[in-house]
């Protein structure tokens, strides 16, 4: 439902709170146009207030008898992921076609290349989370999408103890986006897909039991 109105919300919607300093002077053209105090926002019919990335409210603009939506803030009411790539100046918006490792940004002390511990099953991932602690323990790890991506493809595999109650978390909002009741080591390599459109920061945890390990590989889990 959500991404239908998206497409519908597009067909009027111009591009704000992004950088115009990217664009050059001659792509610019200048307009006479009226920021509309009047218009108002709802979403599946419930009130939606329009705000940029920093929470101040943001107001449609009529121009030519057409009213014009910020993209940005239109994207946040939806949960649709909105990035802007300055170099192409191109606005990406939904799930894209190339997925990004999420090897960018990541931290943990279970971060590693050591060849002993990125192959699991033959092959070498060459980068992962392994978490090999000793005792029962939480184990988990934070991601930071930004809101630039729709989708996150997680691949998860149990070594010799079961991870349990896998939990994909919107850290900030404090919401639950996926759980998993259990993954055995006889699954192998699970992969887990999430919608993360909005969302900036997650947090991905799960228990595991004395001798167990959780191999995730960074270069083959990815956002999109």
């Amino acid at each position: 439902m959500k991404k239908k109105m998206f497409a519908t919300v597009l067909i009027g919607t111009i591009i704000a709170s992004m950088a115009t300093g990217a664009y050059g002077a001659t792509k610019l053209q200048e307009i006479k146009a009226y920021l509309n105090a009047g218009i108002s926002l709802k979403v599946d019919g419930n009130p939606s207030k329009l705000q940029d990335s920093n929470g101040n409210p943001v107001l449609p603009i009529t121009y030519n008898h057409t009213t014009y939506l910020p993209v940005r803030a239109v994207s946040d009411v939806l949960g649709v992921a909105v990035n802007y790539d300055s170099k192409t100046d191109t606005v990406h918006l939904g799930e894209r076609i190339e997925g990004v490792a999420i090897t960018s940004q990541f931290n943990s002390v279970y971060h590693t290349k050591d060849p002993d511990s990125t192959v699991y099953k033959g092959k070498d991932y060459k980068e992962v989370f392994y978490d090999d602690g000793l005792p029962d323990r939480p184990s988990g790890f934070m991601l930071f999408p930004k809101g630039q991506y729709q989708t996150l493809s997680l691949q998860i595999a149990a070594i010799n103890e079961p991870i349990q109650q896998l939990t994909i978390k919107d850290s900030d909002k404090n919401i639950i986006l996926k759980r998993v009741a259990s993954i055995a080591p006889d699954d192998g390599l699970m992969t887990i897909e999430v919608d993360i459109g909005g969302v900036d920061s997650i947090y991905v945890s799960g228990d595991v039991k004395k001798g167990g390990q959780v191999f995730v590989p960074l270069t083959t889990s990815y956002y999109k």
